[in-house]
């Protein structure tokens, strides 16, 4: 049996780690899970203060999750996506009938992750529409494939740049504490950031544009949370023009705000949802793309232009069906709103201690911890996209000592955990981040 020393050297020696420079690495070998808690391979526990990669939503070790999985393995594990399958036509019912388009119906085409999801979502637009313009957004994160990374705005996408996925717009959204509009007031934020979209659809010609593609709440750039009104007003927009509105919801999705889908938080309906991540709490790989009945229709007498090898996958269709089942029976579409009142609170107490927090944000069980250098000024702590860590490797391995996994980007955390936790866990993950945001403020200066 390998100990935890072997693990970490094959790791090192023979997996490539995303996003990282692989030579300094050191992370904890984790081998299983239960909870809201990870276990590493020298049993020490930390608190998934992330659910992962915002995906988790319902803990590690469900065991309605679990079930529906086994049960599956044993009765078949593969069947081409060209036939039909009960798993997939249980899903698909299953999904339309907790989305935004209920009473109108809905049909689903599954992939294997958000990425391709989103690739997906666009392809479908543009044949749908005829056009083939899509507008995204500044400070976005759609995935790393190459079409995916191409709709992205941020950094993540230069490694693959050039890139060839159309014509692709981007556009600055709303940023209520850093506005790219110069004002402090959020309805006149809201005004400035859809005149802005006016703008840019005009100077691309509205009769080419296929499809605006949003994150309803920006993920993993911030935990943006759009002010009231904008997300409406896209939605007009759209209308106004006969442009497709398409919501990446993959971190939003599935109860992370309160609600199954954020769409429905702000009482905003899209004409696309592209998800993954929580549909299965991420026990196993599955992403797709929810089109209204009223476009997917379209697709009766006209071929789909798409497919992969692993669309509907049997077991993971289980294990969505699982997780959906387990949403329902543990109220946890709904439990955000509860978590979301226990994180204003205790997360508003640290600003208010630690004045490297500049600003707290966030809604349902998805918040975001933004520092800065200088809270009257707001002059973050990193510079976004920079390539300087600065003090930042502190906090993270401050709350990796003291048994908390989360992740971050530039002068941003993560805080996010599954549906599933109670106040008391909470408390515990509190008292962590204290410890580490105590460091950081001594690693400022």
């Amino acid at each position: 049996m390998f100990v935890a020393d072997d693990l970490k050297t094959l790791h090192q020696k023979y997996v490539l780690t995303p996003w990282l420079a692989q030579g300094a690495l050191d992370a904890p070998v984790i081998v299983r899970g239960e909870g809201v808690f990870l276990y590493d391979s020298d049993d020490k526990r930390y608190i998934d203060f992330s659910s992962g990669l915002i995906a988790v939503n319902l803990g590690h070790g469900n065991p309605t999750v679990l079930a529906a999985m086994h049960a599956q393995i044993d009765r078949l594990c593969y069947s081409p996506p060209n036939w039909f399958n009960d798993q997939r036509a249980l899903l698909g019912e299953t999904l339309a009938s907790i989305s935004p388009w209920a009473a109108e119906g809905a049909r689903v085409f599954f992939t294997t992750s958000g990425a391709q999801a989103n690739e997906d979502a666009v392809r479908f637009a543009r044949a749908l529409t005829g056009r083939h313009k899509i507008l995204s957004a500044y400070r976005s994160f759609h995935g790393a494939s190459s079409g995916a990374s191409a709709l992205t705005g941020e950094n993540r996408r230069w490694s693959g740049e050039p890139q060839s996925a159309g014509h692709v717009v981007r556009f600055w959204g709303p940023y209520p504490y850093r506005s790219p509009f110069y004002t402090t007031d959020p309805a006149t934020e809201t005004l400035r950031a859809l005149q802005h979209v006016r703008a840019t659809i005009a100077a691309e010609d509205p009769a080419r544009v296929a499809a605006i593609l949003v994150e309803p709440v920006i993920g993993s750039n911030g935990v943006i949370v759009p002010p009231p009104g904008y997300l409406a007003g896209l939605r007009e927009i759209c209308d106004e023009f006969g442009i497709l509105l398409i919501f990446d919801e993959v971190m939003t999705g599935f109860g992370r705000t309160g609600a199954p889908f954020a769409s429905q938080r702000f009482e905003v309906t899209p004409d696309i949802i592209v998800f993954a991540k929580g549909v299965t709490s991420a026990y196993a790989p599955l992403g797709g793309v929810l089109v209204r009945e009223v476009l997917a229709s379209r697709y009766d007498t006209v071929p789909l232009g798409s497919g992969h090898t692993y669309s509907g996958h049997p077991v993971s269709m289980a294990a969505a069906l699982g997780a959906i089942a387990a949403y329902r029976e543990g109220g946890y579409f709904q439990r955000g709103n509860l978590i979301e009142r226990w994180l204003r609170e205790k997360l508003g107490k640290l600003q208010a201690k630690y004045d490297v927090i500049g600003d707290v944000r966030g809604l349902g069980a998805f918040f975001c911890l933004e520092f800065v250098r200088d809270r009257a000024t707001r002059e973050p702590l990193i510079a976004w996209q920079g390539s300087d860590p600065g003090p930042m490797p502190v906090l993270y391995r401050t709350l990796r000592e003291n048994g908390i996994y989360t992740f971050g980007r530039y002068n941003l955390m993560m805080v996010a955990p599954p549906l599933t936790i109670e106040e008391a866990e909470l408390d515990e993950a509190m008292e962590g981040i204290e410890i580490a945001l105590a460091a950081l403020t001594n690693a400022r200066g």
